[in-house]
């Protein structure tokens, strides 16, 4: 029991150094942005496309801010404005399947995989979705009531405690991941040693095989779905390094996971905006489904296109 604790422990450590040298960082530098112009000078920028996806043109502040920073900075900006039903619903949407892209998208990189994928994958469905939420919808159009009050954030005196905020938040960054990776990879150790993983993923084998993947994906499938895709990363390195977990399926598990990852935390918190929920879980479940099976079809038949060359020639 103490080598579980003690392999664990370092695979833990391992982990969070590899992606703190990564969330630090980005944290740091994007934080610094938020008291500068360029978030403002984005903003202007893509105002006037914000149309296309049924959007006013200040709608294009909780896009920017949720897409930069988080979740929660987008929401707040939500709470800042007067929007439609209609309006905060898209917003949501699109927030659910694109946000926090630089932090997250540069963790999916670590891991091994290519950043415009992701980047291709996270915008497209969000663009997509917007789009169709607002060809269908047709109601929505009375005013959102809030389910509660936005908090007034602190503002900073000068460039020297914008400076210490930015380095306090991307160090706390790093210390809120250690405290969920360390012990996940301590359970999962103990897990590994005593059996239990094998048996669940058997457990799972049905689920990831209906999506395209190999059992061994299970563990990678399930971290990001509950704790989301930069603390997941964790799972799925040591997935990579000690199952076997091949390019293919850690592809497919990423594309399923940008669409849907941190299912609890990622749909509670739209509830203050006064949206139901449901439908924005559904929406992200039943798109992480259909659109992993339809990738891995098509991967399957690109890569059974050259072996059915290889035995036209052999005849």
């Amino acid at each position: 029991m103490g080598k579980s604790f003690k392999n664990g422990l370092q695979s833990g450590l391992q982990t969070t150094w590899t992606l703190g040298k990564v969330i630090f960082p980005i944290t740091l530098v994007v934080s610094l942005l938020q008291y500068t112009p360029i978030l403002d000078w984005i903003v202007q920028l893509i105002s006037p496309l914000m149309g296309i996806f049924g959007l006013s043109g200040e709608a294009a502040i909780p896009l920017v801010i949720g897409n930069f920073l988080n979740l929660y900075a987008g929401i707040g900006a939500i709470l800042s404005l007067d929007l439609s039903v209609k309006e905060v619903f898209i917003l949501a949407t699109m927030l659910s399947f694109s946000h926090n892209l630089l932090v997250e998208s540069s963790v999916a990189a670590k891991v091994g995989l290519k950043l415009w994928i992701i980047l291709l994958v996270r915008l497209g469905l969000a663009f997509s979705s917007a789009i169709i939420i607002n060809l269908v919808w047709q109601g929505g159009s009375e005013m959102a009531q809030y389910g509660f009050v936005s908090q007034t954030a602190v503002v900073p005196n000068g460039w020297f405690e914008i400076i210490g905020l930015a380095v306090q938040k991307a160090a706390l960054g790093v210390v809120q991941l250690a405290l969920i990776v360390i012990p996940l990879m301590i359970v999962i150790q103990y897990m590994k040693d005593l059996g239990l993983l094998k048996v669940f993923t058997r457990w799972m084998a049905p689920v990831t095989r209906m999506l395209g993947m190999k059992e061994n994906t299970s563990m990678t499938l399930v971290a990001g779905l509950t704790i989301g895709l930069a603390y997941g990363a964790g799972v799925m390195i040591q997935a990579v390094k000690e199952d076997g977990v091949s390019y293919k399926d850690l592809t497919l598990a990423f594309i399923f996971l940008v669409a849907c990852h941190a299912v609890v935390e990622d749909t509670l918190i739209f509830i203050p905006l006064g949206i139901l929920v449901w439908p924005l879980l559904a929406i992200r479940l039943s798109v992480a489904i259909i659109l992993t099976i339809t990738v891995a079809a098509i991967w399957r038949k690109l890569e059974a296109a050259p072996r059915r060359k290889e035995a036209t020639y052999e005849n």
